[in-house]
């Protein structure tokens, strides 16, 4: 039975192999302290934190998000360890909540490797804090047990782990600030919420056999008898916030004002009976949503999350087979008396052929679900609206310009080693809440594509048009103006399809003059927004005012830019999206160098994509480095002409529409 604690109160463990489970409505760091007898942490590697994540019987998360999974085997902590404190804090300098006041309350659980939960504690009465120590796991005559904490610090990480005793906590807080920025930097953006009772989800629990997800990644804690198979996966609980929602003080929610963000009365497509035994049959759009297009969305959040949690259930049970059968050998090799001899050969072999049962078992689980996610993704796939399918897909040869804007737009595709042939769409919402950068340079370590610099650059630029011709064709027309900065016209023959079809707001901005016009520009325009909706008064805005989101792309950078340049190109990434200003640059950060630091808040506002194929993306549910693919157009294809030119067309005929004298009775 679960024991609901309050604060201060204390339960038993039963067991000592445990995960300890976080929900949050925003993405919040988890992490944990060892202490002495008397609860003091004498150091930084006393403390698993996302920099450092894993210490002797514990793993926490590498990076915030709304869930946690942290994993604890309390027979591994040294004979010094006797209490282990579970730290949350709100991520430092990068936007959302400021303190936990404005939050729902997060909810804490103990539970076994099987689910089964322990202990909860809904943390409650929190207000200025921006951390708290959530629950401790102490070790009392022998035996262990859970407290409901609930300490908040309005001081931050910093007073949390100075009160523990850590002389260097300042040091370490900045330390832990910097990995959170570093990892929400390559992480892809939290997903939507998955309404109660949404049965859609299949976790690696369908296909038995796998361990539990870990909370970063790496390896889970062994099961409680030593000897039993890997528990299955459980979902995570999800988040009662969807990503974006506006919280008191944060920035203007600058989303379609008529889309509707509830999960729908009525109910998605149902699929069709499956045999008795056999997983049910994939239907595109099988998801919650009030639109088709909103089902296929939360689709495709829900196959990611699938596929990230059934390599991680896989990767963890490879870990442990890998980790008895070490121990089984160590035993072995450890007593005189089995170390050589026909006991010791046999002792072996039965260590490897556990070792290569258990590895055998999980992947047919993975398999498994990697047939059912490929058979959902072969009816998914040719069911996307132009705004999420492939430039290859055969709905833009019926294309029309829309008449209200999509939920997302398609950006590339992402895939694991575990199933490479399985492609899962990388979708961001709209309008954009966060700059792009289209890398230009290798300093992200590319493994593939040309070895040519120019080449490279080519490539960047032409998957930064790509990018900018889906955004004009999924918009209404004149909801979007397009604006390039390309200060010596060097990527003129990648531009020359948005320049031919006049969907450009002016041409490309060549030279200083060029990029501090385009500039000035575009950012007169974000100081009069803001002005106007902070003072309500939004009719009062300059007739000659373009209202409609703006997209600026800024190739070659820093060429042609100054120091001012650079601070109102800083000013448009942090304070543009709220106001429909969104920037996308195509650049490589070692031509960059010479600024310094001053930039790296820039680079970290911004989505990194790549022009090839390349391993930098995170999820956000456990941290898998994923491959992403560019959404490229393909070689000799003419839908980039066909689609801008019909958004073109659309955008003359709306501006001479305007232009024609209006005549009343």
């Amino acid at each position: 039975m679960t024991a609901e604690l309050v604060r201060g109160q204390n339960h038993p463990l039963p067991q000592t192999r445990l995960e300890i489970r976080i929900s949050a409505g925003n993405p919040i760091v988890a992490g944990a302290t060892l202490g002495d007898e008397r609860g003091t942490v004498h150091g930084a590697e006393w403390v698993a934190h996302p920099a450092s994540p894993q210490l002797a019987g514990i793993e926490v998360p590498k990076q915030a998000a709304a869930d946690h999974r942290l994993a604890v085997d309390l027979d591994a902590m040294p004979g010094h360890i006797h209490r282990v404190t579970v730290l949350l804090a709100l991520p430092a300098g990068v936007g959302g909540p400021a303190r936990f006041g404005v939050m729902a309350a997060p909810f804490v659980a103990v539970t076994g490797l099987d689910g089964t939960e322990i202990a909860g504690y809904t943390i409650t009465d929190l207000d200025s804090e921006s951390a708290v120590t959530a629950l401790e796991l102490y070790r009392r005559q022998g035996a262990w047990k859970v407290r409901a904490v609930g300490q908040g610090y309005a001081g931050g990480l910093a007073a949390m782990l100075h009160d523990q005793g850590l002389a260097e906590a300042a040091d370490l807080a900045a330390r832990i600030n910097e990995a959170v920025a570093r990892g929400m930097a390559r992480s892809v953006a939290q997903p939507p919420p998955r309404p109660e009772g949404d049965g859609r989800v299949r976790t690696a629990a369908a296909g038995g056999g796998a361990a539990p997800a870990p909370a970063s990644g790496g390896a889970d804690p062994v099961p409680a008898d030593g000897g039993a198979d890997p528990a299955p996966a459980q979902p995570q609980t999800p988040s009662q916030q969807p990503p974006g929602a506006p919280v008191p003080g944060g920035p203007v929610n600058y989303e379609h004002p008529g889309r509707r963000t509830a999960a729908p009365p009525t109910p998605a497509p149902a699929a069709p009976p499956a045999a008795p035994g056999q997983p049910a049959q994939p239907v595109a759009g099988d998801a919650s949503g009030w639109t088709m297009d909103e089902r296929l969305y939360n689709q495709v959040w829900g196959m990611f999350e699938d596929l990230a949690r059934t390599a991680a259930a896989y990767r963890s049970a490879v870990d442990f087979a890998e980790s008895r059968m070490e121990q089984e050998l160590d035993r072995v090799l450890s007593d005189p008396r089995t170390r050589v001899g026909p006991a010791a050969d046999s002792a072996r072999a039965e260590a490897r052929a556990k070792h290569a049962d258990l590895v055998e078992r999980a992947r047919a689980a993975l398999d498994r679900d990697l047939v059912q996610l490929t058979a959902e993704a072969e009816v998914v796939e040719p069911a996307l609206p132009p705004a999420y399918a492939r430039w290859d897909s055969p709905v833009w040869q019926a294309y029309q310009v829309p008449m209200e804007i999509p939920m997302a737009l398609r950006v590339g595709d992402l895939h694991l080693p575990e199933g490479t042939g399985l492609r899962i769409p990388m979708l961001v919402r709209l309008p954009l809440e966060r700059g792009l950068w289209i890398d230009a340079g290798r300093s992200g370590g590319f493994d593939e594509g040309p070895a040519d610099s120019g080449e490279l650059r080519r490539l960047a630029a032409d998957a930064a048009v790509a990018i900018a011709a889906r955004l004009l064709a999924v918009y209404p027309a004149g909801e979007i103006a397009v604006h390039v900065i390309d200060p010596a016209g060097s990527a003129a023959g990648s531009f020359a399809p948005l320049v031919g079809s006049g969907a450009l707001a002016e041409p490309p901005a060549a030279g200083a003059q060029g990029v501090s016009s385009v500039l000035a520009a575009l950012t007169r325009r974000v100081d009069l927004v803001q002005m106007a909706v902070r003072s309500g008064a939004t009719d009062a805005l300059p007739p000659d005012l373009n209202t409609a989101e703006q997209l600026l792309i800024v190739h070659d950078f820093p060429h042609g830019f100054d120091d001012r340049g650079v601070t109102q190109l800083r000013y448009l990434a942090d304070e543009g999206p709220a106001v429909g200003v969104h920037l996308m640059m195509v650049a490589d950060r070692e031509d960059a160098r010479a600024y310094g630091p001053v930039l790296d808040p820039l680079w970290r506002s911004l989505l990194r994509l790549t022009p090839v194929a390349d391993d930098h993306l995170a999820d956000p549910w456990v941290g898998h480095a994923w491959t992403y693919e560019p959404s490229m157009v393909p070689r000799g294809s003419r839908v980039l002409d066909q689609v801008l030119g019909e958004a073109g067309r659309a955008a003359k005929a709306l501006k001479a529409a305007r232009a024609r004298p209006s005549y009343g009775n």
